[in-house]
């Protein structure tokens, strides 16, 4: 299944980088957009440290990232369970066939639709070891505010696109100050890949 997961994540970083380098033209609303190969290898340093099985993701595209959670848990898991986000009806579909020729479908948990509806169905109590936030940035903060409840302590909040985009950058720089504030997590920006927010809930 190891095996399966490498072979998808080899050919959905080889897409990433035609479309980041203009190779292939893809329609915004159809590009991944994806974590960069350097954070999917910290993310699951983290996961494996923190001994992750259970991880909710606010964005899927096509399951780039959700691949490298699913690997890092598989580690140590043997029923890991993630939840993951779209609302992009494509990109589900590739989401979907992703993790179908990875081995790993009966593992995650595809939820359509808006995020903020999406975690309403979600129960307001500690479940998740782990949470990945790459969506919208104008609603990050939101996201923030309802993902909290839903971590356990100890658990691992990350943010993506922390430096880059620069068009961003201003919202993320007002968004790490917003959670730094909080009394219960301790939280760092990491200049990896496009920029790292990580947040541990310590109580």
């Amino acid at each position: 299944m190891i095996k399966s997961i490498i072979r998808v994540l080899d050919k959905l970083e080889k897409q990433s980088q035609l479309e980041k380098t203009r190779k292939v033209d893809v329609a915004r609303e159809n590009r991944m957009l994806a974590i960069t190969k350097d954070t999917g290898i910290f993310f699951h340093a983290l996961l494996m440290a923190n001994g992750a099985q259970s991880a909710l993701e606010l964005g899927t595209s096509t399951g780039y990232s959700t691949l490298h959670i699913t690997r890092a848990m598989l580690q140590h898991s043997r029923k890991p369970k993630i939840t993951t986000i779209e609302k992009n009806p494509s990109k589900i579909r590739r989401a979907r066939r992703n993790f179908e020729h990875a081995g790993v479908s009966k593992f995650i948990n595809i939820s359509q639709g808006h995020i903020t509806d999406a975690l309403g169905r979600i129960p307001r109590k500690p479940t998740f070891d782990f949470v990945l936030i790459d969506a919208d940035k104008e609603n990050v903060k939101k996201y923030f505010d309802l993902t909290l409840p839903r971590l356990k302590v100890g658990g691992i909040i990350a943010t993506d696109n922390m430096l880059y985009p620069k068009k961003y950058r201003r919202i993320m720089n007002n968004y790490a100050k917003y959670i730094a504030e909080k009394p219960n997590v301790w939280t760092r920006t990491f200049s990896i890949g496009n920029g790292e927010e990580i947040t541990i809930k310590v109580k």
